[in-house]
């Protein structure tokens, strides 16, 4: 179970998308495996390599594996239309429904770009659980850079020491520790743990539900509300 948090009461959250919020990851494969091939021709797509990389935006991971960047627009297209497969993960739903309930603001910062995050979760039905949805198309560097996260911050309007990230990838925790956030690991996605728990995380989650533990008494300090945000 998560461990209670040291320092301030935390009064907003900050998720990541994919891996935590939302299982994305086949229909991630399937696009990349489609837009490599229309792109690069016959050969295997090296996904392998690419989820390596999950968590940042999807040029610098084009950059980074010597890729060209007109990889994106089919990728892009095929996130699109295989929009509707990709599905919320168990405990989610009731967990954001909680922190609505108990008026915690929350925000998304994700490696997507904005229109496509909140296109999905508009999809999905969770828009309206998010004061803000940000992508890393709108900050000036995305993850690992803290950009996006004191965009959140500023948004929302709360100090870092009364903030956590929770995130499935080490360029989460890293955005979060450079805004002076508490970096959370989420563990029930696709993503390995060790290269997360390396990073020496202030939290590891191993369900959705450990978030209320983990915030526990920060929800004793903010007024309930009736509805969601």
């Amino acid at each position: 179970m998560a461990a209670e948090l040291a320092g301030a009461v935390r009064r907003a959250v900050i998720f990541d998308l994919d891996g935590v919020i939302v299982d994305s990851f086949d229909v991630m494969r399937r696009a990349f495996q489609t837009a490599y091939a229309e792109v690069m021709g016959d050969g295997p797509a090296p996904f392998e390599e690419y989820s390596k990389h999950l968590g940042r935006y999807f040029p610098d991971i084009m950059r980074i594996m010597g890729l060209p960047p007109e990889i994106e627009e089919p990728f892009v297209r095929e996130s699109y239309r295989l929009s509707r497969e990709v599905t919320v993960f168990d405990g989610v739903e009731p967990l954001l429904e909680e922190l609505n309930r108990h008026g915690l603001p929350l925000a998304v910062a994700t490696g997507k770009s904005g229109p496509r995050a909140r296109s999905l979760l508009g999809e999905l039905g969770l828009a309206g659980r998010f004061a803000h949805v940000i992508g890393s198309d709108e900050v000036p560097r995305p993850k690992p850079a803290p950009d996006i996260v004191e965009r959140a911050l500023r948004l929302l309007g709360v100090r870092p020491e009364e903030a956590v990230m929770i995130g499935d990838a080490v360029t989460d925790l890293r955005s979060a520790r450079g805004a002076g956030v508490a970096a959370v690991a989420a563990l029930w996605g696709e993503s390995e743990a060790a290269p997360l728990l390396a990073e020496r995380p202030d939290a590891v989650l191993h369900r959705p539900s450990d978030l209320l533990e983990l915030l526990l008494p920060s929800l004793t300090h903010v007024p309930a509300v009736s509805e969601g945000i």
